[in-house]
């Protein structure tokens, strides 16, 4: 089983494999896309039939020979069905769906089953839905995820879909690869922020605060602070006794800046920006960016949002 394990982890390394041309459009399954190999138990089936035929020559037992070449007949014939269950399927690439740094995003492909018989056990390789079942002319869309490290475009990775029908004594599998992208917006600051008060357009807005139920921000704990805004989060870590401050803004709209926001480095920044669009555009509040001169006007919404977030990821 290692033996195999590190043969498919080599064809998956293959240069051919990263030299083929990436697939655009639909993609019908045939004997050159198809691959096939014995699993696990296919390997101790041959191994039992090399014994069954070793029993029948060493005591020249006529059942024993035919229970051999019975089950050789099985090993053999396991090998047409095990390409049929591939065989004619329909792959065409569908919409990418958006993700963050550290998570995942998503590649849309739509299965069909456009031949006379149905298909069995299909699956993806490293995705978490279990076996899938097509019936004659039936179409199923799936999603395969892939993990983002890194903002901008993410290529879609070689998508494995493989079957063990009918007896789990073969796995036959076909690698594609298709030419389509994934966007990824930064990660988001893990813990709420303070939204600018100043500086650029902000001024010009008339916000300003006030108390309310949003959070706002972490201040040092003073004697006489309610018990139940104590944050016990940094208090655990030993980080310090602090207390949270809610408040909303009010009279004005937001502007996010590059310049202004928090960080060390670009990463920092973009990070924070990311929270600042989400906060706001889940307060329901209108909302600038700016991005070092590249400008996106005040608005809000989830078109307004994912415009913003683009913006941020190919930056």
């Amino acid at each position: 089983m290692a033996i195999f394990s590190k043969l498919n982890k080599r064809w998956q390394n293959s240069r051919w494999l990263k030299q083929k041309k990436k697939d655009r459009q639909a993609v019908t399954l045939s004997h050159q896309r198809i691959f096939i190999l014995p699993t696990q138990r296919g390997l101790a089936f041959v191994v039992v039939i090399l014994l069954v035929l070793l029993i029948a020559f060493v005591y020249k037992n006529n059942l024993a020979y035919f229970l051999g070449f019975m089950m050789a007949a099985i090993f053999f014939v396991t090998i047409l069905h095990s390409y049929k269950a591939l065989a004619g399927l329909r792959i065409v690439p569908g919409k990418t769906h958006p993700g963050y740094v550290g998570q995942q995003a998503g590649f849309d492909i739509l299965l069909s089953n456009p031949g006379k018989q149905p298909k069995y056990q299909l699956s993806v390789k490293d995705q978490p839905f279990h076996s899938i079942n097509l019936d004659t002319g039936q179409q199923i869309k799936l999603t395969v995820y892939q993990r983002a490290n890194k903002r901008g475009w993410l290529d879609c990775e070689t998508i494995t879909l493989f079957s063990v029908f009918p007896l789990g004594l073969f796995r036959a599998w076909s690698p594609l690869r298709f030419d389509t992208k994934a966007l990824v917006y930064p990660k988001p600051y893990p813990e709420n922020i303070t939204f600018p008060q100043t500086g650029g357009e902000a001024s010009e807005t008339g916000r300003h605060l006030r108390k309310g139920d949003d959070f706002n921000e972490l201040k040092v704990y003073h004697s006489g602070d309610p018990i139940k805004h104590i944050h016990w989060k940094s208090y655990a870590k030993n980080q310090g006794l602090y207390t949270k401050h809610y408040a909303e803004f009010v009279g004005g709209d937001l502007y996010f800046d590059l310049n202004t926001a928090p960080g060390h480095n670009l990463e920092d920044k973009m990070s924070v920006l990311c929270r600042w669009l989400l906060d706001a555009e889940q307060a329901g509040m209108r909302y600038a960016l700016n991005l070092a001169g590249i400008k996106v006007n005040t608005g809000c919404g989830s078109s307004h949002l994912a415009q913003c977030l683009k913006k941020l990821a190919l930056y």
